[in-house]
């Protein structure tokens, strides 16, 4: 097992350089530079200080040039600073992602306890009407656009039911560090999270289903049914160990879903979180900050992929030969 995992971490450095040279060129085929979207339309900037900012940033230099100086930085913890600001990137990034990693393990935990019982229970119901209706259940989460969905929601519980607020991480004059502090927090997050799981219940319940329908029909699941073996722990025990391994696959794979939802959740409610720096930072053309946000997003994602191959040769031995 040791030997397994550690192949699996040297695999991800190569498939890390390749994805964050991909990005770092894709940023940089969009035509102008981030120099003259800032300051060429200012009067007072003049044309030799402009070209004197591309040197100091390393804009005029070519873009593998560009690419190994920031692949070298990152080796070393060192993502730049950001062109709007002058603020280190590392910095910006370190302030808003654990709002974002929170929604997304909070997101990610929700889906699966409820995804995996209804996942079950079509599979055991298959056909009939409980199975239709949590079919139509899951997939019209999965068919609302995330944007309409959080506009209809807030137009219910907050601007008709006064129930939860509109935007933003926390109410203001709110005393951090109190009980009323993480409730209010609570509250701001509700809407976000409930929209991230609707969307996300229909590809996780659907991969239990055809899981469990496909173990069922086994021979060693028809044995324990002949020998009247209490059906949830064939179920439960049994069946659905075998199902889950389809689900370990999606969810690693599910990850960058999740963070690149973000964005757009973020930025409709306000929520000072990566997904929200992101749209900020590529509306001002702010290279380092974009980049640092993608790489991070890219090694979350390879992890996540790696600790799905983890979990499925912990679950299925014959995996790791």
């Amino acid at each position: 097992m040791l030997r397994y995992t550690v192949r699996k971490l040297i695999e991800l450095i190569p498939t890390f350089i390749g994805i964050t040279f991909v990005i770092f060129l894709i940023i940089h085929l969009a035509p102008g530079n981030p120099i003259n979207s800032t300051g060429g339309f200012n009067p007072n900037v003049s044309y030799e200080s402009l070209k004197n900012m591309e040197k100091i940033y390393h804009l005029n230099e070519p873009i593998y040039i560009q690419y190994l100086d920031w692949l070298k930085n990152f080796s070393k913890l060192n993502l730049g600073f950001s062109l709007v600001d002058g603020t280190s990137v590392a910095k910006k990034i370190a302030d808003r992602l654990p709002i974002t990693l929170l929604i997304n393990i909070i997101t990610l935990i929700l889906s699966l306890a409820i995804s995996i019982p209804i996942g079950v229970i079509s599979a055991t119901k298959k056909d009939s009407f409980i199975d239709k209706f949590f079919t139509f259940f899951v997939f019209s989460g999965y068919a609302m656009p995330s944007f309409w969905l959080a506009l209809l929601l807030i137009l219910l519980f907050s601007v008709k039911l006064h129930i939860l607020p509109i935007s933003g991480l926390h109410s203001f004059n709110v005393r951090p560090g109190t009980v009323y502090y993480y409730w209010d927090m609570a509250k701001h997050l509700a809407i976000p999270i409930f929209i991230g799981v609707f969307g996300s219940l229909a590809g996780f319940a659907r991969y239990v289903r055809s899981g469990m329908i496909d173990v069922l029909d086994k021979d060693f699941i028809k044995l324990m049914y002949l020998r009247k073996i209490d059906k949830k722990t064939i179920l439960y025990k049994h069946a659905l160990k075998n199902a889950l391994l389809p689900l370990i696959t999606i969810m690693g794979l599910s990850i960058p879903s999740l963070i690149g939802g973000s964005v757009i959740i973020e930025s409709i409610f306000a929520i000072p979180g990566m997904g929200q720096l992101f749209y900020y930072s590529a509306m001002a053309r702010d290279y380092p900050t974009v980049m640092g946000i993608l790489a991070i997003s890219s090694l979350l994602t390879l992890l996540g992929n790696l600790l799905a191959d983890i979990t499925y040769a912990i679950v299925d031995p014959r995996i790791r030969y």
